[in-house]
């Protein structure tokens, strides 16, 4: 290790990385030296496993677990090091590269306590080091622990953040965000999920409209005033749906989408996370100044295209926006709504076509469900409600199964 934590240092060594060769993750290095100063170490994987059987390992607070693809073939090993860490009472962050939802899974319900992609978004660590004291600390009075119309929230959580957009006008980007927010919160009947769906279409957004909700006051004057935001005022802004899904709508009046800036969506985010164990937040068709804060932040970012030059030309000039401002364009996942039905073959070629000429993977196909979507969204209710039945609703509701199963959540609902 380059600052042992084994040795007599002048700085007190409360936190460790522990890595293949950490000088693969040179900003975290950066971080690290920005949050502790002298008061970190790193540590092989090998040499971590003998520290953190050591009575010196007592004094760490966290150690950041940093892998890659490579690092997948020792899954049993890195799950005996978060077992070691959290015996110890030590917290464990786990910054992933290019590294399997299945191997995550693992990871995480093997104890890893946040999840943090690299490269790191600005911030990131450091944000994940303060939800880590604040749940170590002593727990003050819930919010939203008064008679009203106000949510009840839990917080102590650390939610999954899956944000939804839109590649061209009507190809179903918000009536998916709706009803995936919805089987995500039914996808079980014994200790469903906490789900919180945010509509940042602050302008136009139709989440309200889709599920039939007031939109409130409190909308805007949360959006007024982010900066002294906390979870009881977020609370006092959310409507519930079905008793199960909290939601978030857009203001009533339209406002500008440069009203809230980076800071003040990765503060929303911050709150929502911390109360809710899956955040669905539906993005407007516009890029804005705020558009890379949810990108990179979020564990999935999916894009809805349909089968036609619109969407094929939207996404090879967002391909060409990330890129060149260095953007995670990797990290979005694209699905194809009013996907060509399995016997048609032309269609299917006309996907693979697509698939690539714009360098990206279409194998997320959802179905085309027909007049029942536009209905359910007119009559203010999920599909599932509305129309069990309907394919579309089925693909959805398969898809929050698998991403249930997955366990990208690392705070499940008490």
């Amino acid at each position: 290790m380059s600052k042992s934590a084994a040795h007599n240092d002048p700085a007190p060594i409360i936190a460790c990385t522990i890595s293949r060769n950490v000088q693969n993750f040179d900003l975290l290095i950066e971080d690290m030296e920005m949050l502790l100063g002298e008061g970190w170490g790193d540590l092989g994987f090998g040499e971590a496993l003998a520290f953190l059987n050591q009575p010196d390992a007592e004094a760490l607070e966290f150690v950041a677990m940093a892998i890659d693809e490579e690092d997948e073939d020792q899954l049993g090993l890195l799950s005996e090091l978060i077992g070691a860490a959290k015996g110890r009472g030590v917290k464990v962050i786990l910054i992933a590269e290019d590294v399997t939802p299945a191997a995550l899974h693992q990871l995480l319900r093997g104890g890893a306590d946040e999840f943090v992609p690299y490269p790191l978004p600005e911030g990131e660590l450091r944000a994940a080091v303060e939800r880590l004291e604040r749940v170590r600390a002593p727990e003050a009075p819930q919010p939203g622990q008064r008679a009203g119309d106000k949510v009840k929230l839990k917080g102590g959580g650390d939610g999954v953040l899956i944000a939804t957009q839109g590649m061209c006008g009507g190809c179903g980007a918000t009536t998916f965000a709706v009803n995936l927010a919805w089987e995500l919160a039914n996808v079980t009947k014994d200790k469903p999920p906490r789900v919180c769906l945010l509509d940042f279409g602050l302008q136009f957004g139709s989440i309200a409209t889709y599920l039939d909700l007031p939109r409130r006051e409190a909308v805007m004057e949360l959006l007024s005033d982010i900066e002294s935001m906390d979870g009881d005022s977020f609370g006092q802004a959310l409507v519930t749906h079905g008793e199960k899904l909290q939601v978030l709508t857009s203001p009533s009046d339209v406002i500008p989408l440069d009203l809230i800036g980076p800071e003040e969506v990765s503060k929303i985010l911050g709150v929502a996370r911390e109360h809710f164990d899956f955040v669905i937040v539906d993005m407007p068709s516009a890029l804005t100044g705020w558009t890379d804060t949810v990108l990179t932040q979020s564990q999935i970012y999916f894009a809805l295209i349909e089968l036609d030059m619109r969407s094929a030309q939207n996404t090879l000039r967002l391909k060409r926006a990330l890129q060149a401002e260095d953007l995670p364009f990797d990290k979005i996942r694209f699905a194809v709504n009013r996907a060509p039905k399995f016997t048609d073959l032309q269609g299917k070629s006309r996907i693979k076509r697509m698939s690539e000429s714009l360098g990206i993977d279409l194998r997320l196909q959802l179905s085309d469900g027909g007049r029942q979507v536009a209905t359910s969204c007119d009559h203010g209710e999920p599909l599932a409600t509305h129309a069990p039945k309907n394919p579309l609703r089925k693909d959805i509701a398969k898809l929050a199964a698998e991403l249930y199963a997955i366990g990208l959540s690392a705070a499940q609902a008490a």
